[in-house]
C-alpha cells in the first residue's frame, strides 16, 4: 500500500462526477486547530494535480485564488469539501474546523464520510477533544488512519509521536497503531536539526526521496537496515494479528516468509474494516515542488485501504410517518435518499446545499421531496415540501464546477433549494423518506440580543431563520418570561461568528445584552389581604370589595384559587372575576416584578353593590387584595436550578467538583463511565452556569462535556435576592 511511484494521477486530478460508488472515497480530516489539516488538503490537491501550485487552481485558462485570506478564514470555522482524483478514484476530502466551538461542522463531516484521517501535529501532540472524536469513531467502527504533520519543526520526533498516538488511540490494542513508513532525514543543519526529505517504506524496504521536488525511489543503505528491520517486524506482526487468515500467524512464527503482496492485501482489509490504524507522515512541498512529502503514500492509502461507500452501513431510513424502510446498499438505481450535510448562503446564487447521496442518483432540474423533522426545539419548524433543485456542481475553493449527476456514495453541491436546511432528507417526490438524524451537540452558551435599530428589527426574524437553517447546532429561543431573543451557541467563537454572519450576510446589526434568568416569587408565610375598589362618578360607579388569604404551597404547585365565600357576600357571577384579577396580578409579580407561583389564594368574603359592581371592578379588587397580602408577608425570590451532568476525565474530577461547589452547586453523585472517565451529577442554580460551557472547557483542557436540564425553582439566598431587587429598582 503506497509503496509505488504514482506520478500519473490522471487528468489534472480534478474530480467531477463519479459513475459508480466503487470509484468514490469519502474521507474526513480530524484534528485540533493548527494541526495542519487545511495545509495537508492543499498538499494532496497539489500532488493529485487539482491545483498547479500551492493555493491556486487553474480553470478554463484563467488562474483564480483558491486560498485567499477571506476564504481561509471561512474554512477555519466551517466544513469544506475538496474533491480530487487519484488512480481513477474520486476522493472527497472533507476538511473540518479544529475549534471546539464548531464541533457541529465536524459531526456533519463524520456523517458524510466513510473513513477518517486524524491529523496530529508533531509539535503539539494529541489533545483531549481529538481523543474524544477517536472514541466516537471507534464506537461506530469508522476506519481511521493517523497522519503526523509539522515534521519540519525543530525537535519534531516521528517515533516519539507514534508512541504517543499508540497510547492515545490504541488503548485496547497498541499494536493496531503502527507506522507504515519512517521519515528519511537529510543532512544535519548547523542548528542540529536534520530535515525530513522523504520516507522509508517498511513493507517494501524502499526509500522515497522528495528532496528534488519529485518522488524518487531507491534502495536503503546498510546503515538504515537495522532501523528498518525492527519497525518492519513489529508492523508485520501487527498486520498478521489482524489477518482474516488465522493460520498466517502460526506460519510466520514457524519461520515462513510471508509474501509482501499478502501482507498488503491483509493490511488493506484490516484498515477498511476499522481493525488496524496505520500511521503516516506528511510535510509540505518545498518551494516550487509538485509533491509534498508523504502525499503520494497517503493518496494510495485512501484509494486502496479506505472503504468504498458500498462497504458502509447507511443511516436508518423511515417514511415521513415513521414506518421503517429497508433500502439496497448504496445502489445508484435505487430510490433516491440524500442528506443535506451543510447549508451556505452565496450572495450571487442564494442558498447552496452540500448533499451526500446515500441511494439513487441525483440529477439537475428534477423535483425532490425535502423532509426536515426533529429540530423544533432549536427554532426549526418541521417541514415536508417538494422543491425543484437547480444546478449540481462540485466545489473547489470558491469555485463550483458543474456536474451532470451525483450517484449514491458521492457528494455534490445543490443550488436553489430554498427550504432545505442542514440535516434535511432529499428523496423522490412520489416516495418521500426521512433519514435518522445525526447527533447534534447541545448549545449551552446563551447570547441575548436585540435589534440595533428599527430597520434591523424588521430584518431580524428573517436573518435569524436563515442563520438557523445553516447551523443546526444553534438554538433560537423567544423567552416568554424574560421577553428576550436568545441565541444558544456552543462557545464564544461560535457566538462571534453568528453575529458576524447576521451583519455581513443578512445586513442585520444587533446589540448583545445581559442574559436574564427566569425568576419567580412566592409567599414564605400565610398572609391576608383586603381589596377595596370603590369609586363614584357621574354615571355608574365602581364597587367591589374582597378579602383573601394566601398561603405557600410546595414547589411546582402553581397558582391554586379556592372559593370559600358563604351567604352570597360576593355574587357567584363575580367570583371568576376575582380569580381573573388575582391571577393577572400574580403573573405581573407582587414584589420584584417576577411571576408569583406556588400559592393557594382563598377568597373568604367580600361585598357587592346591586348597581355599581362589575366584572372589571372585582378584577381590580382581586389584584389589590393580593398586593396587600404581599405587603404583609415575606416574599421569597425563586431561582431556577438545573440538573447538570459532567462527563470528565478522572484527572479533572476534583477540579470540576470544586468548581461546581463554588457555583453554589450540590454534587449529588458520581459514577465511573468506561475507562478513565467519571460522570459527575450536580444541581446548580442557573444564575451560576451562564458561561459554564466556556469555563468547563478551560478547566478540563477541552476534555469534558456537560448537559443541563431544568429541575425546579427554589428560594434564592437572601443576600443575592436583595441584590437582584436593588438592580431591578435601579433599572
Amino acid at each position: 500500500m503506497g509503496d509505488k511511484a504514482n506520478t500519473n494521477p490522471g487528468a489534472a486530478g480534478r474530480a467531477t462526477a463519479a459513475d459508480h460508488p466503487a470509484s468514490v472515497r469519502n474521507v474526513v480530516l480530524v484534528g485540533h486547530s493548527g494541526s495542519g489539516k487545511t495545509t495537508l488538503v492543499e498538499a494532496l490537491a497539489l500532488t493529485a494535480g487539482a491545483v498547479n501550485r500551492a493555493g491556486r487552481v487553474e480553470d478554463g485558462g484563467t488562474v483564480s485564488d483558491y486560498d485567499d485570506i477571506e476564504h481561509r478564514q471561512q474554512r477555519s470555522v466551517q466544513l469544506s469539501l475538496v474533491p480530487v482524483e487519484w488512480d481513477g478514484i474520486k476522493i472527497n476530502l472533507l476538511d473540518t474546523p479544529g475549534y471546539a466551538d464548531f464541533v457541529g461542522e465536524l459531526r456533519a463531516g463524520l456523517r458524510a464520510a466513510d473513513a477518517a484521517l486524524f491529523v496530529v501535529s508533531a509539535s503539539d501532540g494529541v489533545d483531549g477533544s481529538t481523543r474524544m472524536v477517536w472514541e466516537e469513531c471507534a464506537a461506530v467502527g469508522t476506519p481511521r488512519a493517523i497522519v503526523i504533520t509539522h515534521l519540519e519543526a525543530a525537535r519534531a520526533d516521528f517515533e516519539e509521536m507514534t508512541r504517543v498516538c499508540a497510547e492515545a488511540f490504541g488503548a485496547d490494542d497498541p499494536d493496531a497503531v503502527l507506522p507504515l513508513y519512517l521519515p528519511l532525514h537529510g543532512p544535519q543543519q548547523p542548528d542540529g536539526h536534520a530535515p525530513v526529505t522523504g520516507l522509508i517504506g517498511l513493507l517494501s524496504q524502499r526509500l522515497f526521496d522528495y528532496a528534488s521536488g519529485e518522488r524518487k525511489e531507491s534502495e536503503p543503505g546498510p546503515d538504515q537496515l537495522p532501523r528498518i528491520e525492527e519497525a518492519r517486524n513489529r508492523l508485520i506482526e501487527g498486520i498478521i494479528s489482524e489477518s482474516e487468515d488465522e493460520t498466517l500467524m502460526d506460519r510466520y512464527l514457524g519461520g515462513e516468509q510471508v509474501d509482501v503482496k499478502t501482507l498488503i492485501e491483509d493490511l488493506e482489509k484490516a484498515v477498511a474494516r476499522g481493525a488496524f490504524f496505520p500511521v503516516l507522515a506528511a510535510a509540505p512541498a518545498a518551494e516550487g515542488a509538485r509533491q509534498g512529502i508523504g502525499t503520494v503514500e497517503l493518496l494510495d492509502l485512501v484509494t486502496r485501504g479506505f472503504p468504498t461507500p458500498l462497504e458502509q452501513q447507511a443511516p436508518a431510513v423511515t417514511t415521513v410517518d415513521g414506518r421503517s424502510r429497508e433500502l439496497p446498499a448504496c445502489d445508484p438505481d435505487g430510490p433516491l435518499v440524500a442528506e443535506v450535510v451543510k447549508t451556505a448562503s452565496d450572495p450571487y446564487v442564494g442558498r447552496v446545499s452540500l448533499v451526500r447521496v446515500f441511494s439513487g442518483t441525483l440529477r439537475p432540474d428534477e423535483t425532490v421531496h425535502v423532509s426536515g423533522h426533529g429540530l423544533a426545539d432549536r427554532g426549526h419548524e418541521d417541514h415536508d415540501v417538494d422543491e425543484k433543485i437547480g444546478a449540481l456542481s462540485t466545489p473547489f475553493g470558491k469555485q463550483q464546477r458543474p456536474v451532470t449527476h451525483a450517484v449514491a456514495g458521492d457528494l455534490v453541491s445543490v443550488a436553489k433549494l430554498g427550504r432545505a436546511e442542514t440535516g434535511d432528507t432529499l428523496s423522490a417526490k412520489d416516495d418521500p423518506l426521512l433519514m435518522e438524524p445525526w447527533q447534534m451537540p447541545d448549545p449551552l452558551l446563551p447570547l441575548a440580543i436585540h435589534a440595533h435599530s428599527k430597520p434591523d428589527e424588521d430584518k431580524l426574524s428573517q436573518g435569524l431563520s436563515r442563520l438557523a437553517a445553516e447551523d443546526p447546532t444553534m438554538r433560537l429561543e423567544q423567552n416568554q418570561d424574560t421577553h428576550q431573543v436568545v441565541l444558544w451557541c456552543l462557545g464564544e467563537a461560535h457566538a462571534d461568528v453568528a453575529l458576524e454572519r447576521l451583519r455581513s450576510r443578512y445586513g442585520v446589526q444587533v446589540d448583545v445584552v445581559p442574559h436574564k434568568v427566569s425568576l419567580r416569587e412566592t409567599f414564605a408565610n400565610k398572609a391576608a389581604g383586603r381589596g377595596r375598589h370603590v369609586k363614584q362618578s357621574g354615571g355608574h360607579g365602581q364597587y367591589a370589595i374582597c378579602e383573601i388569604e394566601v398561603e405557600p404551597l410546595p414547589g411546582g404547585s402553581g397558582i391554586e384559587f379556592v372559593d370559600k365565600v358563604v351567604g352570597g357576600a360576593v355574587p357567584r357571577q363575580f367570583i371568576p372575576s376575582v380569580e381573573k384579577g388575582v391571577r393577572a396580578q400574580a403573573a405581573k409579580g407582587v414584589a420584584a416584578g417576577y411571576p408569583l407561583v406556588d400559592v393557594r389564594i382563598t377568597l373568604l368574603d367580600g361585598k357587592a353593590h346591586s348597581v355599581d359592581s362589575s366584572d372589571a371592578a372585582f378584577q381590580t379588587a382581586g389584584a389589590l387584595a393580593l398586593r396587600e397580602a404581599a405587603a404583609d408577608a415575606r416574599i421569597h425570590l425563586l431561582e431556577p436550578v438545573a440538573e447538570v451532568s459532567v462527563l470528565v476525565g478522572d484527572d479533572y474530577v476534583g477540579a470540576v467538583m470544586s468548581d461546581l461547589s463554588g457555583r453554589r452547586g450540590r454534587v449529588v453523585g458520581t459514577e465511573q463511565v468506561g475507562s478513565g472517565r467519571t460522570l459527575v451529577r450536580a444541581e446548580v442554580p442557573e444564575f451560576e452556569i451562564g458561561r459554564y460551557a466556556v469555563d468547563l472547557r478551560s478547566l478540563s483542557h477541552g476534555t469534558a462535556r456537560f448537559n443541563r436540564t431544568y429541575a425546579r425553582h427554589e428560594p434564592m439566598p437572601p443576600q443575592i435576592a436583595e441584590k437582584i431587587r436593588e438592580q431591578e429598582q435601579d433599572a
